[in-house]
């Protein structure tokens, strides 16, 4: 970083961002094999939460792709960057106040470890969509497994690259068992009891 950068501190706060919205600015990262169901949940709490009147945003990896992180690939480096520069995106969206959701299947644990250090205690929530490889192969809602098996694409995770589970996610998912409906009460009751949001009937 050159010496001539400095920090400039916001005259608003995290704090009274978060108390205009009325909620508590978190971030739920959503972990998991391809075809675990990371979006699919994702996408339906975010739903979920807005049409309680809660202020979000969600980042999903191959939007992501298209657009803030185009210039990398799929080595363990860029990876690693990959995951860097999204940790960084949600404590900039969690700093406005917002409750943040990321689909990504960030399959190293030192990775995830890296954004959890970025937020205070309480803030980052690993949800891991613990979801059966078996499951995700049948799913295979993209073509990539079949693609995978076949040769034609090189270090995919859960096939020829690993997925480093997580030893102690704040919540565990499983698709294969549960419904979209499930997942969403469920996720919903961890904001609840953890004072992240408020119930509003």
């Amino acid at each position: 970083m050159a010496d001539h950068i400095v920090w400039h501190d916001h005259k608003i706060t995290r704090a009274e961002r978060s108390v205009n919205k009325n909620q508590k600015p978190c971030l739920l990262w959503f972990t998991g094999l391809s075809g675990s169901g990371k979006s699919t949940i994702a996408n339906a709490l975010d739903v979920a939460l807005h049409r309680r009147g809660y202020h979000t945003f969600l980042l999903d990896g191959d939007n992501v792709r298209h657009g803030l992180c185009s210039d990398l690939g799929f080595s363990d480096d860029d990876r690693e960057e990959n995951i860097r520069r999204v940790g960084e995106v949600c404590k900039l969206f969690a700093d406005a106040g917002l409750i943040v959701m990321s689909a990504f299947i960030s399959p190293f644990t030192s990775d995830r470890r890296m954004v959890r250090k970025l937020f205070p205690a309480g803030e980052f929530i690993e949800v891991f969509m613990d979801t059966p490889l078996e499951t995700c192969e049948e799913r295979d809602p993209k073509g990539l497994y079949r693609k995978a098996r076949s040769g034609e694409i090189k270090h995919f995770t859960g096939i020829d690259s690993p997925y480093e589970i997580p030893s102690h996610p704040e919540l565990r998912l499983d698709t294969s068992t549960m419904s979209v409906e499930a997942c969403v009460d469920t996720l919903i009751a961890y904001l609840l009891e953890r004072n992240l949001i408020i119930r509003r009937d």
